[in-house]
């Protein structure tokens, strides 16, 4: 049986994304930080593993990895997000951004490459979003941060290659999720109206992309960013 872990997978795409994994017959690991109670409660509907760690911190990357072992999928989906204008955001939550989204990407797989190496297979699927590929208004560090996920995902797609490692890159346009719950019906209107398939993203859409790449259906797959945005970003 194949192993997955899922960051940030405690609620929202994450979860979706360790129930499809699941059901497609992965061992999955769930790592939260903050979410005990949806961790534990989602662990136990799967029959699989919540392990706590901040992706931030290497020291608690590496724990992590000391407790599942390897695995031959990693998702890289914990993230935060800042919203407001940039001249008024401090350089403190420009670097705890950065260090969640970005630094969190490396710190797990950094971990996870002696493994897959190791095994000459593997898959990493890093989940980006459609504001780095186009960039949003008021969320500049966001959007940064998103665009990084994307060149990194090329580059190690490069490097990894020829040990036998796919990397790719989902960049979700706008999905209901907590990360909309400070949005007005209005503006959740507004946004559909921006989308040219006239609804916005489920948790779902991203998480049956997310199994496919992970699956041996794609094993001639990598280096590539695949939007599931309902055309928002065209």
């Amino acid at each position: 049986m194949k192993t997955a872990l899922v960051t940030g997978a405690s609620r929202g795409i994450g979860a979706a994304i360790a129930r499809t994994l699941k059901r497609e017959g992965f061992k999955v690991y769930i790592n939260y930080n903050q979410s005990h109670d949806k961790a534990a409660a989602l662990a136990k509907e799967l029959s699989a593993l919540a392990v706590k760690a901040d992706v931030s911190d290497m020291n608690e990357v590496q724990h992590m990895y000391d407790e599942i072992g390897g695995v031959d999928v990693l998702v890289c989906n914990a993230g935060i997000s800042e919203y407001g204008l940039f001249s008024d955001m401090s350089h403190e939550a420009w670097q705890k951004l950065f260090a969640v989204n970005v630094d969190g990407a490396y710190n797990c797989i950094q971990c996870a490459l002696p493994h897959m190496i190791g095994q000459k297979n593997g898959a990493i699927i890093n989940i980006s979003s459609v504001w780095g590929l186009c960039g949003a208004s008021c969320e500049a560090a966001y959007s940064a941060s998103k665009s990084a996920l994307i060149g990194l995902s090329l580059a190690l797609a490069k490097e990894l290659g020829p040990s036998g490692i796919r990397v790719n890159c989902i960049a979700p346009g706008v999905i209901e999720t907590d990360m909309l719950s400070s949005f007005t019906e209005a503006d959740k209107e507004a946004l559909r109206c921006e989308t040219p398939l006239g609804r916005l993203g489920r948790p779902s859409d991203i998480a049956e992309l997310c199994a496919f790449l992970a699956s041996d259906k794609a094993d001639f797959i990598t280096g590539q960013v695949i939007a599931s945005d309902g055309g928002f970003a065209l």
